[in-house]
C-alpha cells in the first residue's frame, strides 16, 4: 500500500464509526470519513463471529490485497474502515474485490 497507511488505534476506528458515512453490501460494510492528510488510512475489522483466526486473517488478506491492487482508483485524504460480514467467510477473492469496488462506487470515492 504505497499511498496508504493502516488505521491501528481504537480511537481512530471509533471516530470513523461515529462521524463517517457507511454503506454495505452482501460481504462488506464500509465507513468513510475525510481526514486532513494527503494519504488514505485503511482499517479492516473481522469479528470472531465470522470464524476462527485462520478464516479471519484470510479475509483480512483478501480485503487488503483488493485495496492494494486498486489503490490508485481511490480518492486520497480518507479514513476507510472495512468490516467483513459473516457471509464473507465463503467469498472468493473476486467476490471480495468486486464488493470493495462496489462500496467505493456507492461512497463516490473511486475515480
Amino acid at each position: 500500500m504505497k499511498f496508504s497507511e493502516s488505521l491501528k488505534k481504537n480511537n481512530d476506528f471509533q471516530n470513523v464509526y461515529r462521524n463517517g458515512k457507511s454503506y454495505a453490501n452482501r460481504f462488506l460494510v464500509m465507513y468513510v470519513l475525510k481526514n486532513e492528510t494527503e494519504k488514505n488510512r485503511i482499517g479492516i475489522s473481522v469479528s470472531k463471529k465470522v470464524g476462527n483466526s485462520v478464516i479471519r486473517h484470510h479475509i483480512t488478506r483478501l480485503v487488503r490485497e483488493s485495496y492494494r491492487l486498486h489503490e490508485d482508483m481511490f480518492n486520497s485524504g480518507l479514513d476507510i474502515v472495512v468490516i467483513a460480514r459473516t457471509t464473507a467467510r465463503k467469498a472468493s477473492y473476486h467476490e471480495v474485490e468486486s464488493a470493495l469496488l462496489h462500496l467505493g462506487g456507492l461512497h463516490n470515492i473511486t475515480k
